[in-house]
């Protein structure tokens, strides 16, 4: 078979040859509907957001993902999906169930729209360096820095969709997530919504933020659609994929695995997935209003018809601060069930730790008022969403105060995964000590879209997500491909992003403190803020650096890495008793826990059996 052959007959290619066809068939559609009624044959945001529509079913089924769907609603039978039926490179581009290789193709996927998201800042930054507009007049950094906010958190989302999946069904011995072909869809969903939201670069662009507050968004040029059609789609994974985790935390554990025996990194799991299923329709539901508003002349947000702006920010919001807790609560997870590998010490507070994600997320619910403190909306309000948000400290607390009692007495390790976690506890203790400013009413008050939340925002996501995700990289690296990562390099990535991220984010917390305003192409030069700039863009360079040097090393160490021994960490987790890399059907035989998770040190312990084999885990110390 040619290569032109093995090309084109991948999913991915299919897919978006399928999408560049319906596109125009639905902009058609929508053109020939106008004819009909008598009304002028073109318009531009019908026609785009129809055939955005239609281009996202015909991507679907281009990709194969809806294909056995139709075999089952035509009245046939499920086919099944052999292993091996699609070999190397090229299982990472077509529709497939193994849970592992979605889980990589969205940690791809996400590593990709970091890259995009950060060539934006960078763009930007440089922009800000100097006063005056050097490089980009107005709209175009509006467009970018809005762009860079939404498609940073997409990629954020799609690395929590990456750990998750790949890990949750491996850590409680399941063979699958509970519903694969639903998995599958959630993860295809997200190629065309990544298509439109940077297709908005080129259809006028907008200038809103990454929040599309009206009545900005009603006014902004074509590409604002095309943003909200992008997170619109992105939404719809996000809830099928929690709706998956759920079950399968629920129905699928190994015997012996109560909720109390999981791994904290399945707890985290499972607390992000309960904030994604009962939120997300907020956002979606906020940012369709807008597009009826914009499409059919409705209302919603017009005061002078009646509607409301502040509504919007409360739907957004309610679905938006609480998703910050879904970026986190992964993080932390990964730091808890990191941490005792490289101390060799058991999880101090195992039940608190787990019950605190649970925790964080309820409470994540009563603190999105918060951002509105400045917007107008009723005084007597802000108390309580005050002390609601300053709440959320207790939960966090917990872990805080489990990994240092962890950490006590540990014999500790500095591999590279563990300077991550280290790098990531002290980061996010910034995020965490700079919030409370921001939750209190008289401090936020003057505080409030400066760059001082910018830097807040960066180091509660760098520390929160960022560091423990690259620890989850680094730490699982060897299980997915078979090969380590080379050592050297992954220090020399920490030793670079870690310094340059305090530079960045304390620069940009020093200007706010002073009054710059965020998303501003331009300032006075006589407030003094061109040389923290300047310090902030080449700290945001160097962190760029540190990432190329990620990039070299995950190339370099897939194909020419050492090949990795059965358990290089010495890790207790079931996942590491499976061959490197993990079979498509992962368990030949079914676990049974007989012990607790992390009885690290704890001579004889042992966590899992295979009831037909005895012990297959020798005792880890």
């Amino acid at each position: 078979m040619s290569k032109k052959t093995n090309f084109l007959s991948l999913g991915l290619v299919r897919g978006v040859f399928a999408m560049l066809v319906g596109m125009p068939l639905g902009m058609g559609l929508v053109t020939l509907i106008r004819l009909a009624v008598g009304l002028p044959a073109w318009n531009a945001e019908p026609a785009w957001v129809v055939g955005g529509l239609v281009g996202a079913v015909a991507f679907m089924i281009g990709v194969g993902s809806l294909s056995d769907w139709f075999k089952l609603a035509a009245g046939g039978e499920l086919p099944e999906h052999p292993a091996g039926a699609v070999n190397g490179w090229a299982r990472y581009f077509n529709f497939t169930l193994d849970h592992k290789v979605i889980g990589v193709q969205y940690g791809v996927l996400s590593l990709l729209m970091f890259s995009i998201a950060g060539l934006f800042a960078l763009i930007f930054r440089t922009e800000l360096v100097q006063t005056g507009l050097q490089y980009l007049n107005a709209d175009e950094f509006n467009t970018l820095i809005s762009l860079h906010g939404i498609v940073m958190i997409m990629a954020i989302l799609l690395g929590v969709a990456a750990m998750s999946n790949y890990l949750t069904p491996l850590m409680i011995g399941a063979n699958d997530m509970a519903f694969p072909r639903l998995n599958s869809f959630a993860f295809w969903i997200n190629v065309p919504s990544g298509i439109f939201l940077l297709s908005s670069l080129f259809l006028g662009g907008f200038d809103t933020g990454w929040t599309g507050y009206p009545p900005l968004s009603v006014r902004a040029p074509l590409g604002i659609q095309m943003f909200f059609l992008g997170v619109y789609l992105f939404g719809l994974s996000s809830i099928l994929g929690a709706l998956n985790i759920i079950v399968t935390v629920v129905r699928l554990r190994a015997p012996g695995m109560t909720f109390f025996r999981m791994p904290i990194f399945v707890w985290s799991a499972f607390a992000t997935a309960l904030i994604s299923a009962t939120a997300t329709q907020l956002i979606a539901l906020s940012f369709q209003m807008v597009m009826f508003q914009r499409l059919f002349g409705m209302g919603f947000f017009d005061p002078a018809r009646g509607g409301n702006v502040l509504l919007f920010q409360h739907l957004f919001w309610f679905y938006s601060h609480p998703a910050v807790y879904v970026f986190v609560l992964t993080g932390l997870g990964t730091i808890s069930e990191l941490l005792p590998v490289f101390v060799r010490k058991p999880l101090f507070g195992y039940r608190w730790v787990a019950v605190s994600s649970l925790g964080i997320a309820l409470i994540g619910f009563f603190v999105w008022a918060h951002h509105m403190f400045t917007s107008g909306m009723s005084e007597f309000l802000r108390v309580p969403f005050m002390y609601s948000t300053l709440l959320v400290a207790v939960p966090t607390g917990v872990k805080f105060f489990s990994w240092v009692a962890t950490m006590w007495r540990g014999k500790m390790s500095f591999e590279t995964p563990m300077l991550f976690v280290l790098g990531a506890i002290s980061i996010f203790l910034v995020g965490g000590l700079s919030g409370p400013p921001n939750a209190v009413v008289a401090t936020d008050l003057h505080l409030h879209d400066t760059y001082f939340i910018v830097g807040h925002f960066h180091a509660t996501m760098f520390g929160g997500f960022v560091f423990p995700f690259m620890a989850a990289v680094y730490f699982w690296f060897p299980k997915v491909t078979g090969r380590m990562f080379n050592e050297r390099l992954g220090k020399l990535h920490f030793w670079l992003m870690f310094p340059a991220f305090f530079v960045q984010s304390f620069g940009q917390m020093f200007i706010g403190l002073f009054g710059m305003r965020r998303r501003i192409a331009d300032y006075d030069p006589a407030l003094g803020f061109e040389q923290p700039n300047w310090l902030i863009t080449i700290a945001g360079m160097v962190i760029a650096l540190s990432v190329l040097i990620f990039f070299i090393n995950l190339v370099y160490s897939t194909k020419r890495g050492p090949v990795a021994v059965a358990n290089p960490w010495r890790s207790r987790s079931p996942e590491w008793l499976l061959p490197s890399p993990i079979p498509e059907h992962n368990y030949p035989q079914p676990l049974e826990i007989v012990g607790e998770p992390y009885d690290y040190g704890l001579v004889g312990s042992v966590f899992v059996r295979i009831p037909s084999t005895a012990v297959i885990e020798e005792p880890v110390k």
